[in-house]
């Protein structure tokens, strides 16, 4: 058992521009998903786009536009609404308020993922190369 006072300050806290996500579980937990706590900063946008991931993202509090860059619509987000990115959908997360968001990903995120220029976190293959330079 943890909770989000547990993981604030540790190195399942982590932050990039316009965002904050503490990591609840993750894939050394051996559950296959992972669970985040996330914080995106009124006025940001932030492109993503998960090649190698699945998210669900359950907004609990706050006012934001998903827009799908393929197709160009743009959907409303607020309290109670769920969206699922299972096409690895290229998208912009456009903050219009403070916005709190409970992320699942599958496969589970190592921890310490961020976006990388094309908008994605990489494989679970390149973040164990990464991590154990000999397997290069």
């Amino acid at each position: 058992m943890t909770s989000l006072e547990n993981v604030n300050g540790t190195d399942r806290d982590v932050n990039g521009p316009g965002w904050r996500s503490r990591r609840l579980l993750l894939a050394a937990d051996g559950v296959g998903y992972s669970l985040h706590d996330t914080v995106m900063e009124a006025g940001t946008e932030t492109y993503m786009h998960y090649a190698h991931h699945v998210e669900a993202v359950y907004c609990i509090s706050g006012q934001a536009e998903l827009i799908n860059e393929e197709t160009k619509e743009v959907h409303q987000l607020g309290p109670g609404t769920l969206y699922v990115l299972d096409r690895h959908d290229p998208h912009t997360f456009r903050a219009l308020t403070e916005v709190r968001n409970v992320c699942v990903f599958t496969p589970a995120l190592t921890g310490q993922e961020t976006h990388d220029a094309s908008g994605a976190y990489p494989s679970a293959d390149d973040m164990a190369s990464m991590s154990n330079p000999a397997a290069q």
